[in-house]
């Protein structure tokens, strides 16, 4: 074996204490990598149980297509007003008047899909109101939502109330109400 000498101990030494570092950076690369800009962003950055707003997004869509459904009709309404329309003449005797017959086959089943477009209204104008209201109740600090959600949310608003506007004056015989018999 060879002798050290002194200026190699102490080499030796410089080499131990320069890998020392690289040592410590090794346990915990993340305090190493990190800028001044990386901890800005992480400041930033919601936290990891963050809510993402897709749920807000969902409901405030939700909320269109059932203000389309009550200005279109939907399905269980078509189905409901047949329902009522076959009521109507089997309880319709054959020997009653114009405009008993008038009622019973063609006005309940009227009524009744002013009725369902009337109810698809009202909760898509309730879905619209919570979506707008929600980031109010939200966590403190993130109050904002993403621009698309309000527009999207106030169109299922506006539908909402422009249904429930036309199903009540549909109801009522407003507009479009059964023709009288003459």
């Amino acid at each position: 074996m060879a002798e050290k000498t002194e200026d190699e101990t102490v080499t030796g030494t410089a080499a131990a204490t320069a890998v020392e570092p690289d040592a410590q950076t090794a346990e915990r690369p993340e305090e190493a990598v990190a800028g001044p800009e990386d901890t800005a962003a992480e400041e930033h950055a919601e936290p990891a149980g963050a809510p993402s707003g897709t749920g807000q997004g969902a409901a405030a869509v939700v909320s269109a297509a059932l203000g389309l459904v009550s200005l279109t009709g939907g399905w269980p309404g078509t189905v409901a007003a047949a329902r009522e329309t076959l009521v109507g003449q089997l309880r319709t005797a054959a020997d009653a008047s114009v405009a008993t017959q008038i009622k019973e086959v063609y006005g309940d089943a009227w009524n009744t899909t002013a009725l369902w477009g009337g109810l698809f209204a009202l909760v898509a104008l309730i879905t619209g109101v919570v979506v707008l209201v929600r980031p109010a109740f939200g966590a403190p600090g993130r109050t904002a939502q993403a621009p698309w959600t309000r527009s999207v949310a106030w169109a299922g608003v506006t539908l909402g109330v422009i249904g429930l506007l036309l199903a009540v004056l549909t109801y009522t015989g407003v507009l479009l109400g059964l023709p009288a018999a003459a």
